[in-house]
């Protein structure tokens, strides 16, 4: 069954704002004016069926770059990376930081290669929301008095072979196996007086499941311990007392260390925006 075929279909709140990230990336690629990009928009917020939906970036030429809105709802396998192989040419294929900085970070579709400049500035290059084009994807980076940080998911398998001078690159995520079906990630460039860094890290969204799953585990663990009391007599009632201040202090431990990361990974974000902002203006000066 065809897309054609099914133009009544609901969309969901997923489907459009996939299309508004296509339309972005035309805005910022120059294939749409600001004008035709607010028009475009509008219809994608108002759009309620696949048939209302589609034509909006059927005549974009990097439409198929980007994760397609598909019309009929296929079952992948949780955990699976068959729905983030998704070809096509990637929605952005180079970044550049003169005295400045670059981000791509969101929905956004990695290419087969993906080229990025430094100077005297910072790039910053987010996969873990991507899509990827090909099964295998080069980053090449190259920095000179600046800096180029790429976040991969877990799962992905990372090979680094940048040459540093008075520079270097991060060597510490390679040497994991990636998961069955996960994308190979190939960081690659060079850096002068500058570095490329490479970090593996969850989404905010990814830490909060855990966060969640965790907290139902504690709340099932205690559950169980008090129905083996209730069986037990009171005389268990001493160690049930013991094994929930062992969980409590074990949790709060674990909330703690997750809390000054994630307070961490804020400081140094925070400090990246007030550096690109600093480095915006600088240039502007000029």
């Amino acid at each position: 069954m065809t897309d054609d075929e099914l133009p009544e279909l609901r969309a969901s709140d997923a489907d459009r704002e996939r299309v508004a990230e296509q339309l972005r990336d035309a805005l910022a690629e120059g294939r749409l004016d600001m004008e035709e990009f607010e028009e475009r928009l509008e219809a994608t917020y108002k759009a309620r069926t696949y048939g209302e939906l589609t034509p909006i970036t059927r005549d974009l030429p990097g439409a198929a770059a980007v994760a397609p809105v598909s019309m009929v709802k296929q079952p992948v396998a949780s955990g699976s990376w068959a729905g983030r192989i998704v070809g096509g040419e990637g929605s952005s294929s180079w970044g550049v930081a003169i005295l400045s900085g670059f981000e791509r970070k969101g929905r956004w579709t990695v290419p087969r290669r993906f080229n990025s400049f430094a100077f005297m500035g910072g790039g910053e290059i987010d996969l873990r929301e991507a899509n990827f084009a090909d099964r295998e994807v080069v980053i090449n980076c190259v920095a000179v008095m600046g800096g180029v940080n790429v976040v991969v998911p877990p799962g992905v398998e990372v090979v680094v072979r940048g040459i540093g001078i008075m520079g270097g690159f991060d060597h510490r995520e390679e040497g994991r196996p990636g998961e069955p079906g996960a994308p190979r990630v190939i960081v690659t460039g060079f850096a002068f007086w500058g570095g490329v860094g490479v970090e593996r890290k969850l989404t905010r969204a990814e830490r909060l499941r855990i966060k969640e799953e965790r907290r139902q585990e504690k709340l099932e663990r205690r559950a169980a311990r008090k129905e083996l009391q209730g069986s037990q007599g009171a005389r268990s009632d001493g160690l049930g007392d013991m094994y929930d201040a062992l969980d409590e202090a074990r949790d709060l431990i674990r909330e703690r260390h997750e809390e000054r990361r994630e307070r961490h990974e804020e400081r140094r974000e925070r400090h990246r925006e007030r550096r690109e902002a600093r480095d915006r203006r600088r240039h502007g000066d000029y």
